[in-house]
Formats: C-alpha cells, structure tokens, sequence
C-alpha cells in the first residue's frame, strides 16, 4: 500500500509507507547492518552466510524474493520488478562463486538497490497523485 496524502512533500509520502520501511529494514540487514571495524566498508548478513558454500546463498535468496514478491503485492510495475529479478539473479549467480562471489556481495548490496528501486518508483506514484489532486 503506498500512502497518497496531499502533501506536496512527495518524497515523505513514499517513503512513509509502512511497507517500504519494513522492506528498507530488512534490505539493511541484509546488506549493511555491520561496518568491518577499521574500515568504511559495511556489509550485511548476506555477505556472512554467503561464506558458507552452497547454503548461504541460498539463505541469503529468501529475504531478496520477499523484497520482489512484496514489490509484486505493492503493486510494482513488471519493469521494476524485472530489474529488481536482474539485481537478485546477478547478486546470486556472482555471489555463489567463491571468495570472489563473496566481495562482489559486499559491494553490489542486491537488497538496497531493489528497494531503492520500489522507493522510487513509489515516490513517481505519489507525484503523479499529487499533479492530478
């Protein structure tokens, strides 16, 4: 559900759906919830199980097709949907390669860019109510 008010703020109106936030907390969890200590780098759960083979990918997979299912249910359209499969499918075909799979997780962050793209296309949806209001 993507809240529509008549605030001209259309930025607030996206990304106050309730929704989005839970998508949001999961993508940071997933994808940057720890800073690798000495350093700017942050990572999420994602990139610690995917170090175990096999399995961990395949846990770190659930959490991204709720994001795109979620997306689904809200409403998304398929070329949002379509990129967010794109993210997912590339994060985890590259992500099960070892050691090196494991470094591109911590950098390409799959969950963040899907829910970003659901932000925006929320964010279009709210401007496009407010023009017509």
């Amino acid at each position: 559900m993507i809240m529509t008010t008549h605030s001209t703020n259309t930025t607030e109106a996206a990304t106050s759906d309730p929704d989005i936030d839970h998508l949001d907390r999961i993508a940071h969890l997933m994808d940057s919830a720890f800073r690798i200590p000495g350093t700017k780098l942050r990572v999420g759960i994602d990139s610690i199980v995917g170090l175990v083979p096999g399995a961990g990918d395949t846990l770190a997979l659930l959490p991204a097709l709720y994001i795109i299912a979620t997306g689904y249910r809200m409403g998304a359209p398929k070329r949002v949907l379509g990129r967010m499969a794109v993210n997912t499918g590339i994060d985890t075909v590259v992500g099960a390669v070892p050691l090196l799979g494991d470094l591109f997780d911590a950098g390409f962050k799959s969950n963040r860019r899907n829910v970003a793209l659901l932000k925006d296309h929320a964010m279009k949806k709210a401007a496009t109510k407010n023009r017509a209001a």
